[in-house]
C-alpha cells in the first residue's frame, strides 16, 4: 500500500489556517533584508529551472522592487514582512537553503515537490514563528538531531506541520522531538533516519499525523504511542522495528484510522477478547507476527476500506465472520500465510469492485461466483478446482487481473471468455489444464499479459488471438502444442515485449514476420523442432539492437474501476527462462534481461552476421543445434552480454579475439563444436572452467590443459594480423600480464555481476 501523499495534508492544514495569514499585498512594501533573502534564495538555484513563479522576482533597483507583490510571496499589511512563501512543485534546482534567518515572521514555507538539495540542519535557526515547513520531496540532507535541538528551542512552540519526506535526512530522532508539543503532523517518510524511536514523542499530544515509513529504524515501538489520543494515521512500516506489539500500544488510540506497521520483524500479541479503542480505516500490518490463529480482534473492524495481513504467519481457517465485516473494502490481501479451508458457498456481495489477494495459501475447493465481484482477484498458488462453473458463471465483469496460476487442477480451460473484456492480466501458468487453448480469448481486447505456461495444452495457437492487439507478453512454455509458429505473431501483435514458445512441438521455420516485433526485449523459442535457418532480418528487433538504458521492470499500467471512480493501477510482470542451464524467475530486473533463446531445435546453416547488431542483448543462445561456419570475428560488438551458449553446434575456425571487448561476460559456453587454434590469451576467457571450450579436439590453449605448439601459436599470431600483439617468438612480455590482470579483473566483475543480475523464487 503506497504510503498516503502528504500533499493532501498540506493542503487540508493550507485551507483552515493559511486564509487567517493571507493579507493585502503591504501598503509600505516588503522588508529589504527579506527582499534581499529572496534574492539569494533565487541566485541560488540553476537558472534552466526557474519556474515561471520566480523568474519574475525583480532582480535591481526600481524592478518589481516590492517583493510582497512577486508570485508566491505573501506579506503581513501590518509589518510588511514576509509570511508564507509559496514555492512547491516548480521543479527548482539548487542548494539556496542558508537564506532564511532574516525572515522571522515567516509562518508557511513550502518547498515541497523540487529538486533542491543541501544541508539543512542549520537553516531555520531564527525561524520560531513558522508554523507549517514542507521540504517533502527535495535530495535534501542534514542531521535530524540538530534540526530538531534548534526548532525545539524556540520559547513560543508554534510549529504545527513538519513535511521533510523523501530527501537524505540522517541521524536518530532525539528525545527533544517531544518538546515541540505544537506539533500536529509529522511526516520523515523515506529519510535515512537511524536508531529508536524515542519515549518522548508520547508528549506530543497534539499529533494527528505521525508518519516514519521507510527510514533505518530499529528496536521497539515505545508503549508511549498509546498515549497520544489525537493520532489519526500512523504509519511505521519498512523499517527494522521489532519486539511485541500489545493492547498498551493503543490505549487512548481511539481516533486512529490509519495503521501501518508493515515489513518489520514485530510481533502482534493481543488477548482473544480485546476489543480495539479504534475503528480503522486501513489496516496494513503485512510480515508481522499474527499467527498461527486468525487475529479475533479483527471482528470489530467494521468498515475498513483497506486490509493488508499477507505474509503474517496464519495457518488457520477463514472464519465466517470475516465474509461480513466490511461491505465497502477496496482492498483485502491476505496471500503468502497457510490458510486452509473453502471459501463460504453462500452469495456476499461487496458494494466496490475491491483487489482480492489469497494467493500462495492452502485453500481448496471450488471458487464463489462472488469472488469475480472484484477488479483484481489472485488466486494463485493454492489447491482450488472448479474453474469451469466460476469462469461461465461471469456474466458482467470489472475485472483487469485475473491470477488462477499453480493450482494444479486437471480439467479443460473452459471456453467462454466473452464477458471479460476489461481484462488486462491473464495468467493461469502451471495447472495442468488439458485440451486446446479456448478460441474465444481472442475476445480479450484489452490484453496485455497472457500467460499459459507449464500446462499441457495441444494444438495449435488459435488465430483469434492476433485480435489481442495490446498483448505486451505473451508466454506457453513448457506445453504440448504443435504446428507452424504463426506469422501473425509478429504482423498482428506488434506491442510484444516478451514472447515466450520454449519447450513445445513446433515446427518448421521461423517465420520472417517475428522481425516486425520492434519492442521484443525476449525472444525464446527454445526447446522445440524448428528448422530452417536464423532469419536474417534480426537487426529490425529494435530494442534488442538498443544498447540505451533500460528499465529495471516491465510494468503495466492500466484504468482499474473500483465502482466508486476509476483508479490507476501498474503490475510488474515476472518471466521465467532458463540461464545456465538453471530455470530462474526473473520480476524485479526483467527489464534489464534483453535475450535471444533458439536453443535445442533443428536450425541450420551459418550464425547470420546480422546477429552483430543486437548490441543490447544480455544473453545470446544458440546452443544444441546443428549450427555451421564461424562466430562472427566482430562478436565483441555484443558487449553487453552477460550469457553466451553457442554449445552443442559444428562451429569451426577459431575463437575472436574481439571476445575481449565483452567485460561483463560471467557465463560462456563453446563447447562441443569443431573450433580449432588457441585460446585467445590475456582476457578473461583464462578464467573460465574448462569445460566451457571442451570437445573441441583442435582447440589449445589455457584454461585447457591441452598446449598448442609453440610454433603453431607464433604463426597463429602473426596470421590473424592481431596489431601491437606482446607475443614475440614465444616470450611472454610485460604487456601480457598487464592485460591478463585486467582480464582476470574484468572477468570476476562480469561472473560477480552475473550473480547480482540473477534472481531465483519469488521477487518482492
Amino acid at each position: 500500500m503506497a504510503v498516503v501523499d502528504h500533499r493532501r495534508c498540506f493542503k487540508l492544514w493550507y485551507a483552515f489556517v493559511v486564509p487567517l495569514l493571507h493579507m493585502s499585498p503591504s501598503i509600505n512594501g516588503c522588508i529589504e533584508r527579506e527582499r534581499q533573502a529572496l534574492l539569494a534564495f533565487k541566485q541560488g538555484l540553476v537558472v534552466d529551472t526557474l519556474s515561471q513563479i520566480v523568474s519574475t522576482w525583480g532582480t535591481s533597483e526600481g524592478q518589481n522592487k516590492d517583493c510582497c507583490t512577486w508570485k508566491g510571496v505573501y506579506c503581513s499589511n501590518q509589518t510588511g514582512q514576509v509570511v508564507e512563501l509559496q514555492l512547491g512543485s516548480q521543479s527548482l534546482q539548487g542548494s539556496a537553503m542558508d537564506v532564511w534567518g532574516n525572515m522571522s515572521s515567516l509562518a508557511v514555507l513550502n518547498l515541497t515537490d523540487n529538486q533542491l538539495e543541501g544541508d539543512i540542519t542549520n537553516s531555520f535557526s531564527e525561524l520560531c514563528s513558522l508554523r507549517s515547513l514542507g521540504l517533502s520531496n527535495n535530495n535534501l540532507s542534514g542531521e535530524f538531531p540538530k534540526f530538531v535541538q534548534i526548532l525545539s528551542k524556540c520559547s513560543q512552540k508554534q510549529l504545527e506541520g513538519l513535511y521533510l519526506s523523501n530527501n537524505r535526512l540522517s541521524g536518530e530522532i532525539p528525545e527533544s522531538i517531544g518538546q515541540i508539543s505544537s506539533l500536529t503532523e509529522l511526516s520523515l517518510y523515506g529519510n535515512q533516519l537511524s536508531g529508536r524511536i524515542p519515549a518522548s514523542v508520547g508528549q506530543m499530544q497534539s499529533l494527528t499525523r505521525l508518519s516514519l515509513y521507510g527510514n533505518r529504524l530499529s528496536g521497539r515501538i515505545p508503549e508511549s504511542i498509546g498515549q497520544m489520543s489525537n493520532l489519526v494515521y500512523i504509519n511505521l512500516g519498512k523499517n527494522s522495528l521489532e519486539g511485541v506489539i500489545s493492547e498498551t500500544h493503543f490505549s487512548k488510540l481511539s481516533k486512529l484510522k490509519y495503521l501501518d506497521l508493515s515489513s518489520n520483524s514485530l510481533v502482534l500479541n493481543f488477548h482473544s477478547d480485546w476489543v480495539p479503542p479504534f475503528q480503522l480505516s486501513v489496516i496494513i500490518l503485512w510480515s508481522c507476527k499474527m499467527g498461527p490463529y486468525f487475529p479475533q480482534w479483527l471482528q470489530t473492524q467494521k468498515n475498513y476500506s483497506s486490509l493488508d495481513i499477507s505474509n503474517t504467519t496464519i495457518s488457520d481457517i477463514i472464519p465466517s465472520w470475516f465474509w461480513g465485516l466490511s461491505r465497502t473494502a477496496v482492498l483485502i490481501n491476505l496471500s503468502h500465510n497457510q490458510i486452509r479451508g473453502t471459501f463460504p458457498s453462500s452469495t456476499m456481495e461487496f458494494a466496490y469492485y475491491p483487489k482480492l489477494n489469497f494467493s500462495w495459501n492452502q485453500l481448496e475447493g471450488p471458487i464463489p461466483s462472488f469472488l469475480s465481484k472484484s477488479s483484481s482477484l489472485d488466486l494463485s498458488s493454492n489447491k482450488l478446482s472448479g474453474f469451469f462453473s466460476f469462469l461461465c458463471g461471469i456474466k458482467a465483469s470489472n475485472l483487469t487481473l485475473l491470477d488462477l496460476s499453480g493450482n494444479h487442477v486437471s480439467e479443460e480451460l473452459p471456453d467462454c471468455w466473452t464477458h471479460l473484456e476489461n481484462l488486462v492480466i491473464l495468467d493461469f501458468c502451471g495447472n495442468g489444464f488439458l485440451g486446446k487453448i479456448p478460441t474465444t480469448l481472442g475476445n480479450l481486447y484489452s490484453l496485455e499479459t497472457l500467460k499459459l505456461k507449464k500446462n499441457r495444452f495441444v494444438g495449435e495457437l488459435p488465430s483469434s488471438l492476433m485480435n489481442c492487439k495490446h498483448l505486451k507478453v505473451f508466454d506457453v512454455a513448457e506445453n504440448q502444442l504443435s504446428g507452424l509458429i504463426p506469422g501473425w505473431l509478429g504482423f498482428e501483435l506488434p506491442k510484444l515485449v516478451i514472447l515466450i514458445l520454449r519447450s513445445n512441438l513446433f515446427y518448421g521455420r521461423i517465420p520472417l514476420q517475428l522481425c516486425n516485433l520492434t519492442h521484443v526485449q525476449i525472444l525464446d523459442l527454445s526447446i522445440n523442432n524448428i528448422s530452417g535457418t536464423i532469419p536474417k532480418c534480426l537487426s529490425n528487433l529494435t530494442a534488442l539492437v538498443d544498447k540505451g538504458h533500460s528499465i529495471l521492470t516491465i510494468t503495466h499500467h492500466y484504468a482499474s474501476d473500483f465502482g466508486n471512480g476509476l483508479f490507476s493501477e501498474s503490475y510488474d510482470d515476472a518471466a521465467t527462462l532458463i540461464w545456465k542451464g538453471i530455470m530462474s524467475e526473473y520480476k524485479s530486473t526483467l527489464g534489464l534481461v534483453k535475450s535471444f533463446h533458439l536453443s535445442s531445435n533443428q536450425l541450420k546453416g551459418e550464425i547470420p552476421k546480422e546477429i552483430i547488431h543486437l548490441g543490447g542483448l544480455v544473453s545470446l543462445n544458440l546452443s544444441r543445434n546443428h549450427l555451421t561456419g564461424q562466430i562472427n570475428p566482430d562478436i565483441g560488438k555484443l558487449e553487453l552480454l552477460q550469457s553466451l551458449d553457442l554449445s552443442r553446434n559444428q562451429i569451426d575456425g577459431r575463437i575472436p579475439t574481439s571476445l575481449f571487448q565483452i567485460y561483463g561476460l560471467g557465463d560462456l559456453d563453446l563447447s562441443n563444436n569443431n573450433l580449432s587454434g588457441n585460446i585467445p590469451m590475456g582476457s578473461q576467457l583464462q578464467n573460465f572452467d574448462p569445460s566451457a571450450f571442451a570437445e573441441n579436439p583442435l582447440l589449445c590453449g589455457l584454461p585447457l590443459q591441452r598446449m598448442c605448439d609453440k610454433e603453431k601459436e607464433k604463426g597463429s599470431v602473426q596470421q590473424t594480423g592481431v596489431g601491437n600483439q606482446d607475443h614475440e617468438g614465444g616470450l611472454v612480455t610485460r604487456g601480457f600480464y598487464i592485460s591478463m590482470g585486467l582480464g582476470f579483473a574484468f572477468g570476476f566483475c562480469g561472473v560477480f555481476g552475473t550473480l547480482m543480475f540473477h534472481e531465483s523464487g519469488r521477487s518482492t
